[in-house]
């Protein structure tokens, strides 16, 4: 994977981060999959369809070949998703995942599909070779680097849900994987062009970095310039 941030085996740390969180995705009840997430507008259900739409991007990135240069890699690919200061575009993107999610009559319909396709999705990475290029939404990547936003995607999503689906007895073991958490923090400082001069443990820079959790005055100050790039990414 590319050195601006990638991790070095990018098939395993795909298969932590979906083996985890389909983990905890195989927790969700129809009950349960009412419950909100740390994404604005979101139940768990909305989310899990969100997760399932990622995972099939996905499965289809790695069966379409690219030719010519890569136009991004496991850093800049997240440049395109900025803050929208309008709201207008993630207001419309919720409303759709909230709509296409809400068709599911069972939860656990919903719940058995990500995981099937999130396991499918784990074998296809695993015969993909890195450096091989793929297209996915408008961009050229090597496979390495679209494994790499895999991760950082499905270890983000998941801290949205722990709330909700990693409570009670054997919590720990449905928490996001380190190796996901550790590739979040290598994105993010990829972002900001250094590593994060505050010692945040991975879990609390990545709701910080993609505006979870909201600075605070002493972590802006602790930054300094740097606190206007933040949320990193969103």
């Amino acid at each position: 994977m590319s050195a601006e941030g990638g991790s070095s085996q990018p098939a395993q740390v795909v298969r932590d981060a979906y083996h985890q969180l389909a983990a905890a995705v195989a927790t969700m009840t129809d009950e349960r999959s009412w419950l909100p997430t740390d994404c604005l507008g979101w139940a768990v259900r909305d989310l899990v369809f969100h997760c399932l739409s990622d995972a099939q991007r996905g499965l289809v990135a790695l069966h379409t070949p690219a030719d010519g240069e890569p136009d991004r890699d496991a850093v800049t690919y997240w440049s395109d998703w900025q803050p929208d200061p309008s709201g207008v575009g993630a207001a419309a993107g919720r409303r759709y995942v909230r709509v296409v999610a809400s068709m599911f009559l069972h939860a656990e319909q919903l719940r058995d599909l990500y995981v099937e396709t999130a396991e499918a999705a784990v074998h296809a990475a695993a015969k993909a070779e890195p450096d091989e290029l793929i297209a996915t939404q408008g961009h050229v990547l090597k496979a390495g680097d679209l494994l790499s936003t895999l991760a950082v995607e499905a270890t983000i999503h998941h801290l949205d849900l722990a709330a909700s689906l990693c409570g009670g007895p054997g919590a720990e073991e449905l928490m996001p994987a380190p190796s996901g958490l550790a590739e979040v923090r290598r994105t993010l400082d990829g972002l900001l062009g250094q590593p994060v001069p505050i010692d945040w443990d991975d879990a609390t820079y990545a709701r910080k970095g993609t505006g979870r959790a909201p600075l605070t005055p002493a972590e802006r100050d602790r930054l300094g310039q740097l606190a206007d790039r933040f949320p990193l990414f969103s």
